[in-house]
This record gives C-alpha cells, structure tokens and sequence, in this order.
C-alpha cells in the first residue's frame, strides 16, 4: 500500500485502515438497528423474559430457518455495538447461546419504546438527500435555490404534508414525549413548582402538557399548536378539562402564561427565527420576579461528558442531521447568544438525558 508524500509511516495504519472501513460501512449497522426493530426482535427477547436463544429470536420473529447463520451475523453485530448482550455457551465456545437486552435495547421495546423513531430516521425519506449533500454544499442561495437539503433531493419541505412518513414522525416525536417527560417529572419536577400556568408551544397531542396537569393540578395547562393540529389533538390526547388546546401561530403571538413550555422546537429554526419566537414568548410571562420564565427542552452540544466518544458523536452527527431541514444544533453560548438578543437576561442549563437538557429561561 502506498502511502502519500510517507507522511503516514510512523502512523498506526492498522487503525487508520479500520476507522475508514467503519465510516464507509457504518451504514450496515444503521440497517442492522431497522432490521432487528422491524422484525421485533428486542420485543421478542422482551417477551421471553429478557433473554432469548437465536432459533427462539427467529420463531418469534418469523425469520425462515434458513436464514438463522444471516441471524446470527446480524445479531454479532448488535451485541458488539452494544445494542444487544450475549452470554457464551457453556464450554466456553465463542457460539452465543442467548440474547439479552441492554440498556439502549431496552429503549426500542413496546408501543412507548423508540422503534417508530427509528423508521423514521433510518428511512428513505431522512435518508435520500445527503446523497445530495455534495451538491447542497456547492449550491448558492437565492430565491430560485432550495431552502434546504431536504428540499433539494424531494422538492418540498420537511414539513410538507405530502410526506408520507410525516404520520410516523408525529407517532415518534410523541414517544420521545413520553420518554422526555417521565426524565424530567421523574428527577427535575422542580422546573414547574409553584407555577400557576403554563402553555406547551408546539405541544401536539398535549402528552407533555397533560402529564404536568396531572402532577401539578395547581398550574392551568394549555397547548398552541397550528390549526390543523389542534383541529385532532384533543381527541388524540383523550379529551379531559386539564389542558386547553388553542390553535394559534408562534411567530405572531403566544398566549399568557407563568411559563412558556418550547420542546424540541427551536432547533428546527435558525437564529433569526429562533428570536421571533423567543420575543413573542417573552412578551406572554410575566416579569421574572413573578414567576415568568421559559422552559425549554433541546440538546446543548458539549454539555454532555464529552470524553465520551459516542456521546460526542452522537451530537455531531445530530447538529449534521438537523442541517437537512434548516435546523441549527447550539452549543451553551450559541444558545446564550440568541436569548440575549431576544431580550432574556439569565438562563439555566439542566442536563436530563445525556446531552439533552432542560433549560429555564428568566426574562
């Protein structure tokens, strides 16, 4: 193998050849991941008591017997990625005897779980413009361009009704809802203590919203989403009196409230965007001195132990994802930079959920 100029001779060749392999194949253990969620198969470790042999993986799941060696590969590859763990047959053979669920498996399992979120990001749809992304970066802006990457492979925008999968992001983002919420009552419930109101901005279905009601009966909950939005929410979120839903737009009005609730939603705007937003809900609390503030739920890049290789990938690969649709991942001052210009005077930064943190805002 030749090297160029003989600057890589005293490199570890042997490393640098198996980190490129792995970037130019880490799509297979993207697919793996699709693969074992649409078969079922953490469902099916789930479903025999946390572990599972291969032939009682594929009985469960339908793989056909003479697939159980492509089975096994697949699941080889899970289990060294970490998704998966294996216990060794007895005799010390390198043959698994049984699967069980880890941590992050664990996550993929049941209607609450993140399965739906992984179809959808491991799509087509999600998938197909960064074969474009040589050609975004080489495309200029202007009126006739397109707004996004998104736009460019697909001709319409993310959030074009006429997306196919847009049902299963909407399923997705409210199991990520459920996860969110039950990390932030569960150990950060402090955030909406002795709060009065509060509106969920962009809420959806209102699970968010319904579950602080339900924990705190004292704060009267409502939700602002779009018209057509609104227009099922209710039902969708099982009707009751504790939260209102009000049909309204976030860049011309917000309505009245203690606290404005914002998840997941500033990172799908850029900054001149992410202001607009920010100065209507500034204008719908109340001074900080009684009670107003701002909570909102996003990832702060950097806030999690960056020594850790995947979590700093996993917030680099995020901020890269976002860019196909015009959103924008923020470190701490990115963040601070844009509440400033909106006219907040101090933030608070609480880690929840690996980089994902609940930030309070004080006008």
């Amino acid at each position: 193998m030749a090297f160029v100029h003989g600057e890589q001779e005293g490199e570890d060749m042997v490393g640098a050849f198996a980190l490129v392999y792995q970037h130019v194949f880490s799509y297979i253990k993207t697919m793996a991941l699709k693969c074992a969620v649409e078969l079922a198969i953490p469902d099916a470790i789930h479903g025999r008591g946390g572990a599972a042999t291969l032939a009682e993986i594929a009985a469960d799941t339908g793989v056909h017997e003479s697939r159980l060696a492509d089975l096994r590969c697949l699941m080889k590859l899970l289990t060294t990625s970490g998704l998966f763990r294996a216990t060794a047959a007895d005799g010390g053979e390198e043959v698994a005897s049984s699967y069980a669920l880890t941590a992050a498996s664990s996550l993929v399992v049941g209607p609450r779980g993140l399965s739906n979120m992984v179809r959808f990001d491991c799509g087509p749809v999600s998938l197909t413009p960064f074969f474009d992304m040589p050609t975004w970066l080489r495309t200029a802006p202007g009126p006739e361009a397109p707004k996004s990457l998104f736009e460019l492979t697909h001709g319409r925008t993310r959030w074009d009704p006429a997306n196919a999968d847009n049902d299963t992001m909407i399923v997705s983002a409210f199991i990520e809802s459920q996860l969110l919420i039950e990390a932030v009552l569960g150990g950060h419930a402090d955030v909406f203590r002795g709060l009065t109101s509060l509106v969920d901005v962009g809420g959806g279905q209102g699970s968010f919203a319904k579950a602080i009601a339900a924990a705190f009966p004292g704060i009267k909950c409502a939700v602002m989403d779009l018209p057509h939005v609104v227009a099922d929410a209710p039902v969708a979120a099982g009707g009751g009196d504790d939260v209102q839903f009000v049909a309204g737009d976030m860049f011309e009005s917000i309505p009245p409230a203690d606290a404005v609730l914002l998840k997941y939603v500033l990172h799908c705007w850029d900054d001149d965007n992410c202001v607009k937003i920010l100065k209507n809900c500034k204008e719908a609390i109340p001074a900080r001195d009684a009670g107003g503030k701002l909570v909102i739920t996003e990832m702060v890049l950097g806030s999690g132990p960056r020594r850790d290789r995947n979590v700093a990938e996993t917030e680099e690969m995020h901020s890269l994802f976002l860019t196909c649709i015009t959103g924008v991942g923020r470190e701490e001052h990115e963040w601070k930079k844009i509440f400033v210009d909106a006219g907040f005077s101090d933030y608070k930064i609480t880690p929840v959920m690996g980089p994902l943190s609940v930030i309070e805002v004080y006008p």
